[in-house]
Formats: structure tokens, C-alpha cells, sequence
């Protein structure tokens, strides 16, 4: 079935969206476009080919012109909890970019209306849907290396070179929210548990242009008794890691190290069992990567009413969303957050 879509949110991040990876995907047909910004949309229709007659500044009226069965907000944050109401109100899914809510409760609140409309709400962890990802989450599964017990992560990018005055060093938790959440859901994911607590240090480097902290270490421990050692940087002059970070996991038997998601290279995981040489698995085909599996996977949850792993649901998001916030609340009070179970 084709799934009529109506993009809210078209900012530089949502016209790529808009340009790469909607068109690309046979289930959907874009019918139209919002943003309260017309700006914005003047430059979805300048640089995107988009119709002029198709763009909006509210839903509503973006209901109103033209049929539709799903939104996709890319919207700022924000104006994420708004347009989701009122979106999967009207009888629409809903497909979110992350952090999907700027508090808990909203986040449930989104949660219950999707429900009570039986409507699908899934949430955009692109990075769940990349090779390496799938690859170390069977590995986990099977029980070759045992328990798990420490995972150390590093995430270390140097985004530091524009101008001062460039909007991203002014986002809210430029780190622990709009980043290091990628790295809190592949944990929870991984890991298979719930977060327990966390304690987490903030910071700028001296040389920071970021206004808020764009450094961070964290030590989080889980229900099954598994720690992580976290540490990332927007500003580190350290070798650069990939996207999804540089991952150690230690297991009863084993180590498992991996990356995903980078610039230049494959994914990698090199899997060490005691007493054995390390060896490379050899990882899965995924036809569709990132945001393009992100968006498949909605499809296949709206034309079959089904959400299958990895796809992400608005339910099973808020762990990650608990964790992100626990880390923050962390960083600000100086001191161990624990999570409600």
C-alpha cells in the first residue's frame, strides 16, 4: 500500500530528509509540506523541486488540502510533542526524529494517544540499522561469550571550526541530548536491560565554542549487572571515532570491539575469545541503512500493524529518553541519578 506522508519540519536536517531519503523509498508518496517558518519552506521549494501548492505553515491546513496517512515530523524539538498531538489526533502515524520529547511526561503523554488512536509511533535510531549493530546484538543473543560485564565507549569528534556565532554551539545539551542518545539506545538495545543509574560530568573544553557542555563521561550501570564507562566530545583533538563510537565490550569469554556508522571506512567487529586470536565476523547484508531503515521499517509497521526489531517504537523509546535526562540531571546535580523502574 503507498502511505501518503506529510513532512513537518524543513530545516536544513528536514529538506534532507525532504530530498534523500523519502523520495527514495517505494512505499511513500510525499503529498505535502509544513513548517511554521516559511522561509523554510521557500527553500524546500528553491533547492528541493518542492510544490509550492503542497507547502504549509500548520498541519491543520496541511489536513485540510490533502488526504494523508502518516507525518513525519523533523521539526526542532520543541515543536515535536505539538505536531505528533495533533497529528496522531487527526488519525495519522507518526514517525518522529529523536530526542522525541523534551520531557517524560510529554513523552508519555505522545505514547498514550498513540495507543488510545491505535495509531503506529516510531522513533527515527537510525543507527540501530547498520551491520555492526545487528551483527553484535545476534553475537549477544547467542551466548557465545557469556555474561556481559563492562562495555567501554568512546565517541570523540572535533566540531569546532565554524564560525562562533553558527546555531549549532547554541542547541540545548548539544552532547548528551542531541548526540550521545544515539549511543544511550544502542546500550539499552544491546544490553537488553533497563538502565538502573547514572552518574555523568559535563563539560567545555577551554576552547569550546558550544555555550552548553559538549563534553561528557558517564558510568551507567544496568538491571543485568553490566557497567558502562561512557565518554564523548564534540570537541576532542583526539583521533576521530566513527559516528556510533568505538565499542569494548567485555563478556565472560570474550571481548567484543566494534564501530559503525563512519565517515570512510565499513563497519567492524573483531570478536576476542580467551585464549583464541581475534578474528572478524563476517557481517550482514542490510539493504537499507540508517534513516532509510528507519523509514522502511515504519513503513512495514503501518501497512502490517506490526513493529518488529529493530524499528523503534514510541513505548520502547522512553527508556532511552529516561537515560538521556537521568544523564543530565546527573551532569547538573553533581551526583548518581537512579532511573524508576
Amino acid at each position: 500500500m503507498t502511505i501518503r506522508i506529510i513532512q513537518a519540519g524543513l530545516g536544513g536536517w528536514g529538506r534532507n530528509w525532504a530530498s534523500n531519503v523519502v523520495p527514495k523509498n517505494k512505499h511513500f508518496e510525499a503529498v505535502a509540506y509544513v513548517d511554521s517558518d516559511a522561509s523554510m519552506l521557500q527553500l524546500a521549494q528553491k533547492d528541493g523541486g518542492v510544490a509550492p501548492e503542497r507547502c504549509f505553515t500548520t498541519l491543520e491546513e496541511a489536513f485540510s488540502a490533502y488526504e494523508a496517512d502518516a507525518v513525519l515530523i523533523t521539526a526542532s524539538l520543541p515543536a515535536h510533542v505539538p505536531l505528533a498531538l495533533t497529528a496522531l489526533n487527526a488519525g495519522k502515524h507518526v514517525l518522529l526524529e529523536k530526542p522525541f520529547a523534551p520531557t517524560i511526561a510529554e513523552a508519555r503523554q505522545v505514547v498514550k494517544t498513540a495507543a488510545e488512536r491505535n495509531r503506529v509511533l516510531i522513533i527515527s535510531q537510525n543507527y540501530r540499522f547498520h551491520p555492526a549493530v545487528l551483527a553484535v546484538s545476534e553475537l549477544l543473543r547467542s551466548g557465545e561469550l557469556g555474561r556481559l560485564g563492562a562495555v567501554n565507549i568512546d565517541f570523540r569528534r572535533y566540531d569546532n571550526t565554524a564560525p562562533d556565532s553558527h546555531i549549532h554551539y547554541k542547541i540545548w545539551e548539544p552532547l548528551l541530548a542531541d548526540m550521545s542518545i544515539h549511543h544511550f539506545d544502542l546500550m539499552c538495545v544491546l544490553l537488553g536491560a533497563k538502565p538502573r543509574e547514572v552518574a555523568c560530568q559535563s563539560w567545555n573544553t577551554p576552547w569550546s565554542k558550544y555555550i552548553e557542555p559538549a563534553t561528557a563521561t558517564a558510568t551507567i550501570s544496568f538491571e543485568n549487572g553490566a557497567v558502562v564507562s561512557y565518554r564523548g566530545s564534540w570537541t576532542s583533538t583526539g583521533p576521530q571515532t566513527s559516528w556510533a563510537g568505538e565499542w569494548h565490550m567485555e563478556c565472560e569469554k570474550g571481548e567484543i570491539i566494534w564501530t559503525s556508522r563512519d565517515d570512510d571506512v565499513p563497519d567492524s567487529v573483531t570478536v576476542h575469545l580467551m585464549g583464541e586470536q581475534a578474528r572478524k565476523l563476517t557481517l550482514p547484508e542490510v539493504p537499507l541503512i540508517d534513516r532509510h531503515g528507519s523509514l522502511e521499517a515504519f513503513a512495514q509497521a503501518v501497512n502490517t500493524g506490526k513493529i518488529s526489531a529493530p524499528a523503534c517504537s514510541g513505548e520502547e523509546n522512553l527508556k532511552t529518553l529516561a537515560l538521556m535526562f537521568a544523564a543530565i540531571e546527573a551532569a547538573r546535580q553533581h551526583g548518581p541519578v537512579a532511573l524508576a523502574q
